[in-house]
């Protein structure tokens, strides 16, 4: 099923969501990767303040390429979303409301996402030229010293993703696997 949902994500649209929904977002999202996620749990860890309010807030775990001249931003495909499982579940219990990526979580995800009714969306991998074309506008705003890999703060227009794991827990790479057995 089709839908558009408005950044930042309200828990009262989340739960509507349903493993295998195509979903496009529009407002506000934010950029983080592996040495941003470090840094942000890090920092959690030490009890002090992280650079963004996680509240209802998405993350998109890219690291764009450089913008071209009159780009507002370079190529933005998704990266493999594993390699932020070891901080998320922490980020989720502090109000992260989104994540997308690419590729399996781990079940510590999965239970975090279910405890806390956040969603697991996913980008087409080697799509990122075209995904490129819904972020409107997109400015660093924390952890510069890390190039591609700062904190983005991004305004997306109808941004095409999958919902794989819902507020339940419904994993669409799971039940992808067993409808399509049941087609042999």
């Amino acid at each position: 099923m089709e839908k558009h949902i408005k950044a930042p994500l309200r828990k009262e649209e989340l739960v509507k969501l349903k493993a295998g929904d195509y979903v496009y977002i529009t407002g506000t999202i934010y950029s983080a990767r592996d040495a941003a996620h470090k840094r942000m749990y890090e920092t959690m860890q030490e009890e002090k303040e992280i650079p963004i309010n996680l509240k209802d807030n998405v993350i998109y775990y890219l690291g764009p390429t450089p913008a071209k001249e009159g780009q507002v931003i370079g190529s933005a495909g998704p990266t493999t979303s594993s390699r932020m499982d070891k901080y998320t579940p922490l980020l989720l219990d502090n109000g992260l409301n989104g994540m997308i990526g690419k590729g399996k979580r781990s079940k510590k995800v999965i239970d975090a996402i279910v405890k806390n009714k956040a969603v697991y969306f996913a980008a087409v991998g080697g799509a990122g030229a075209l995904l490129s074309k819904c972020i409107k506008k997109s400015e660093v705003i924390a952890y510069d010293d890390l190039g591609t890999e700062a904190i983005r703060k991004m305004e997306v227009e109808n941004f095409p993703v999958i919902v794989v794991i819902d507020s339940e827990g419904n994993n669409l790479y799971e039940t992808a696997v067993e409808n399509f057995k049941k087609t042999l």
